[in-house]
């Protein structure tokens, strides 16, 4: 099982500076979220690149429906390169409650799931080189040779992780075309939330059985381990791993204000729950 640690907040500087100090204690990644307005993730990641040597440099998540995939192929490709290969895509429809209504981005569930994988189609497109072309419902690409992105340093591709809700097959087959899978579980009338390790186990099964290449294959699970007791972790981290998780992400979403910060540092730099 690999760690990764997601800083829930802070500016560019800020994160540079923990991914710094994620790496010199043993973290394996490091995560920004991305926002629809505020510190931006690939500015974020950009110089937590210049600062590491090791440390893989990811998103969690990026909501695909309300970007440009062209633009995101080419912050994504531009930070493969400078980093030396390190960076990983997470991907979802993501939370509408962050600003999607007020900015006016697409709310309809729907419509953001057909744009996420038309926006999927042309991201990994892209990457693969021109000349490419690209005709959708929401999004129309005719090839254009004239300048272009340095070829990928990962291969066969950035890693995309998913978020994959357990029960829907349409869900389960586009994790399946991908990289990894961010387990959700949707129950009709309920919010969705995070699978448990004995919803994860058939899932992780079901996914595997639909995937028809053999390149790797993550299953990413989060959440809080105790820094100072070994023991504890190891008993919160043994489930997942039986049910298949391969990364553990530690994610204190829920730390605001001066105190909350001072916890997440803290516990960066108690280094990963090994």
């Amino acid at each position: 099982m690999q760690f990764g640690f997601v800083v829930p907040w802070g500016n560019a500087r800020t994160v540079a500076d923990m991914a710094h100090e994620a790496e010199q204690v043993g973290w394996d990644a490091i995560f920004v979220w991305e926002p629809i307005w505020g510190i931006d993730a690939w500015v974020c990641l950009t110089a937590a690149a210049m600062r590491t040597e090791r440390i893989k440099l990811g998103t969690m998540i990026t909501p695909l429906s309300r970007m440009r995939p062209w633009k995101l192929a080419s912050e994504t490709a531009t930070l493969d390169n400078l980093s030396g290969g390190r960076v990983i895509l997470g991907v979802g429809l993501g939370a509408i409650d962050v600003g999607f209504a007020e900015f006016g981005e697409e709310t309809d569930r729907m419509i953001r799931a057909k744009l996420m994988d038309e926006g999927l189609d042309i991201l990994t497109g892209l990457w693969r080189g021109q000349p490419f072309q690209f005709h959708g419902k929401h999004y129309k690409i005719e090839p254009f040779d004239r300048i272009g992105a340095q070829p990928l340093i990962q291969e066969p591709r950035i890693p995309i992780w998913m978020i994959g809700a357990g029960g829907s097959n349409k869900s389960l087959n586009r994790v399946a075309k991908y990289d990894g899978l961010l387990p959700n579980v949707i129950t009709q009338g309920e919010p969705t939330r995070a699978a448990t390790p004995a919803e994860l186990k058939p899932m992780v099964l079901d996914v595997l059985s639909r995937r028809t290449t053999s390149t790797p294959f993550d299953v990413i699970v989060e959440g809080e381990t105790p820094g100072d007791d070994p023991t504890e972790s190891a008993e919160i981290l043994q489930p997942w791993r039986n049910a298949g998780a391969t990364w553990w992400l530690e994610a204190m979403w829920s730390a605001e204000g001066p105190a909350g910060h001072d916890r997440v540092r803290a516990r960066l730099r108690q280094g990963p729950p090994r």
